[in-house]
This record gives structure tokens, sequence and C-alpha cells, in this order.
């Protein structure tokens, strides 16, 4: 009889053992799901940022190229400084306004500073709404520089 008794003990120690091993591996499976996922979303974050840089330092390099025999007092570089509530934008969001407004105001690029309107300047992108990820945000200039680096100040709101 202490036969049956110590192979229901040995079943019982195999059946936690096994137990705890496909726990162990369950959850160290997730841990690694989760840490890939994450890694893979910072990455794709930096593609888009560089990808954006790289776009950015494209068209300005095209439009100085234009503009190198000239001794005239030009546009070099466009800066897009936005306002915002951190809360209700997140950063991909952040990326494509800062890309779109830049993409609006690159044909100034190259331009004699003396012949660029600022009133124009302002009501590219001045009152306009975009439509991103299921929200509407209505962008508006706060404040304008314009010497050889246009510097916009853009107030950013969610409706």
């Amino acid at each position: 009889m202490a036969q049956p008794a110590i192979k229901a003990k040995a079943n019982k120690y195999f059946l936690n053992f096994y137990t705890g091993l496909v726990t162990g591996i369950l959850t160290g499976s997730i841990l690694a799901f989760m840490l890939v996922s994450y890694r893979i979303d910072t990455f794709y974050e930096r593609i888009a940022a560089l990808e954006n840089t790289i776009s950015e330092k494209d068209a300005k390099l095209e439009s100085l190229e234009k503009s190198i025999n000239s001794k005239k007092y030009v546009l070099k570089d466009i800066e897009v400084i936005l306002l915002y509530n951190e809360n209700e934008i997140d950063d991909l969001e952040i990326m494509h306004i800062e890309k779109t407004v830049i993409e609006k105001y690159n044909i100034l690029l190259g331009n004699e500073i003396k012949s660029i309107d600022p009133d124009i300047i302002t009501l590219i992108i001045d009152k306009r709404i975009m439509r991103m990820n299921g929200k509407e945000i209505q962008l508006g200039v706060n404040k304008l520089m314009l010497s050889e680096i246009l510097k916009l100040w853009i107030e950013i709101k969610v409706l």
C-alpha cells in the first residue's frame, strides 16, 4: 500500500513542476513580447522624426542651391515652435503638424526677404483646421519673426 501513496506524491510533484514550468514560459514570453513591442514603437517614432528631418533638409538644400548665386538677403531656414497642451496631442501628431506646416512654407526658402509679405505668411496657416486620428485640430499663428530664419509660433487647439 505504500507504493500507491508514493506514486500519488510523485505524480503531484511532476504536475506542480510542469504547471510552474508552463506558467514561467508564458510569463516570460509575455514580458519579452511587451519589451519588443515597446522598442518597436520607439524605433517607429525615431524613424518618423528622422524622415521628417531628411525631407526638411532636402527642401532647404534645393532652395539654397537655386539662390546661391545671388548676394541678396534670402530666407535660409524655417523654424516652427508649437504651443499646445501635452495631454491632448501625442508626439506623432506633433511631428505630423510640424511637417505639414514646414511643407506649406518651403516655397519661401531661397526667396529674398524683402519680397516676402508677413501678413500673407500668417494667412497660410492661421485658423487652419487639420483632421488627424479622429481629432479636429485648429492652428493659429501667435507670433512671426522674419529674418534669414522664419520663426513661427503656432498655437494648437483640439476642437
